[in-house]
């Protein structure tokens, strides 16, 4: 057997159906090209019967992505099926992903029929696409909780009826990984003819399981894992795309292999994200902000000595610029010096513990400690600290909103007035224009510290100028002064 995992993406699909998160068929296209950059194998572009949109994102996708596979969706209906081609006429290589329920609870309350019939409809759906385009997917919807003897009487079914590949969802996320790899073997030993096909494994993450039962499904002999960037998707979300193909590159015993180019895993996590409006969670696996940050001393001062100690993977393997040391009051004297040194301080041990003593009384104060707190505790100057903010003025109504800030750089006070899209665009354009030069907000998020009218917002924003991103953070009572102050943090930390 192949040890070549074959990587279907279908945050176009399964991915935008977040409440929220819909894409014009331009960001669908962007998006495309990047996955196909990415190195998937099979962009699943959309469900052509379901709306004009989906319909068009599909043709022009195909017109745009020239290497992976284009796939497209339908039920086990003849219409479905004619536009599904109808819309795949333009790509090199098509496919349709068509199927039915598999589990009794699908047979009987959503189709109100029997196995024998439904099988029927299987078939027939899969035998009618095959006279249409030569490459057929069929989903056996709900076969994590579908019956394992009749699910591999229908798998045997529509290969034999020229399904090229065959999946097996655990469309509710219920299956645990031994249940779910159990079944995907019990396929490979009762199903005659299951060498003719790609088995495929698409699982859905309501119980935190999806990318576990993903990895049990390809152990047990599925060669093709259906995933999303940032696992996004219906409910929970679906199996992570960046989470498998790393535990496939950092577990090499399992000798399983894709195409994928993981430099580029976490550029195009930022684009998915900024694009569907939907926020990476702080802890997510392999691109969360905080999957290569270190905030513990204890190992704080293991990773300073050898990386590997708390760090699995090489940030630089997913397109994270670097390791980040954030130092608070849980940090040790190792972190200190470090990130000290890093800012061109050259400390004696001597002299680390009455240093290491006022970090901890700011740490206490402001609770993350940044490289400009960190001057200013070796003595420098606050006016030396870079950026700061002397004054800002907001005019918003019916026409664009306009912004005048006076900043402070090093000293020397110097003003700038500029319009935006909105109040918080406007006031970062006066920025750029104050340093002549241009900075990209590429995350954004607004947490409330405190409650009532007068609430406290604490703005998280990642700014990226070239190839330097950086955080920055800034809290106030007016979000657009704390969304200021967050771009500022974010600039210094640059300079």
């Amino acid at each position: 057997m192949s040890n070549k995992i074959y990587i279907f993406d279908t945050t176009l699909r399964d991915g935008e159906q977040v409440p929220g998160c819909q894409l014009t068929t331009f960001e669908k296209v962007h998006i495309a090209k990047e996955l196909e950059l990415l190195g998937v194998d099979v962009i699943e572009a959309g469900f052509p019967i379901s709306s004009p949109g989906d319909f068009q994102s599909v043709i022009e996708i195909s017109k745009a992505v020239k290497d992976p596979i284009i796939c497209a969706l339908t039920r086990a209906v003849e219409k479905d099926i004619d536009c599904a081609a109808e819309a795949l006429a333009f790509t090199k290589r098509g496919r349709i992903h068509t199927g039915i329920g598999s589990s009794d609870f699908h047979i009987q309350y959503k189709f109100n029929s029997t196995r024998e019939k439904v099988l029927e409809r299987g078939v027939a759906a899969v035998k009618y696409a095959k006279n249409l385009v030569e490459d057929i997917e069929f989903y056996a919807e709900d076969a994590g909780r579908a019956d394992n003897q009749y699910l591999a009487q229908m798998v045997q079914a529509v290969i034999a009826a020229g399904a090229t590949v065959v999946n097996i969802p655990d469309t509710n996320g219920y299956c645990t990984p031994e249940e779910y790899g159990a079944k995907i073997k019990y396929l490979f030993d009762n199903v005659n003819n299951i060498h003719k096909a790609i088995i495929s494994v698409h699982c859905h993450n309501d119980l935190g399981l999806a990318t576990a039962n993903s990895m049990a499904g390809v152990i047990n002999g599925a060669r093709q894992i259906e995933c999303t960037i940032n696992g996004i998707g219906e409910r929970a979300g679906n199996t992570s795309l960046e989470e498998v193909v790393m535990i496939m590159k950092t577990h090499k015993e399992l000798d399983l292999e894709t195409g994928i180019n993981t430099r580029k895993l976490f550029p195009i996590s930022r684009l998915v994200s900024s694009m569907m409006r939907m926020p990476v969670q702080p802890n997510k696996a392999i691109v969360g902000r905080n999957a290569f940050a270190h905030s513990s001393g204890i190992h704080q001062d293991g990773l300073i000595k050898n990386k590997k100690t708390y760090e699995i993977i090489e940030p630089e393997d997913v397109g994270v610029t670097q390791t980040s040391i954030v130092l608070t009051a849980r940090s040790g004297r190792a972190a200190l010096k470090y990130r000290l040194e890093l800012i061109g301080y050259k400390i004696e041990m001597d002299k680390l513990d009455a240093i290491y003593e006022r970090f901890l009384e700011m740490a206490d104060k402001k609770k993350d400690i940044d490289d400009v707190d960190l001057k200013f505790l070796m003595g420098e100057s606050k006016d030396d600290r870079g950026i700061v903010l002397e004054d800002m003025e907001i005019v918003c109504g019916n026409k664009h909103p306009k912004a005048t800030l006076k900043l402070k750089l090093k000293g020397k006070s110097e003003s700038a007035s500029s319009e935006g899209n909105g109040p918080i665009d406007a006031a970062t354009k006066c920025i750029d224009k104050i340093l002549n030069k241009e900075f990209v907000i590429e995350e954004y998020l607004v947490q409330a510290i405190t409650g009532g009218s007068e609430d406290t917002s604490k703005v998280h924003m990642q700014v990226k100028h070239g190839t330097n991103v950086m955080t920055g953070f800034g809290a106030d009572t007016d979000i657009v002064v704390a969304s200021v102050h967050a771009y500022i943090d974010a600039i210094n930390k640059m300079v």
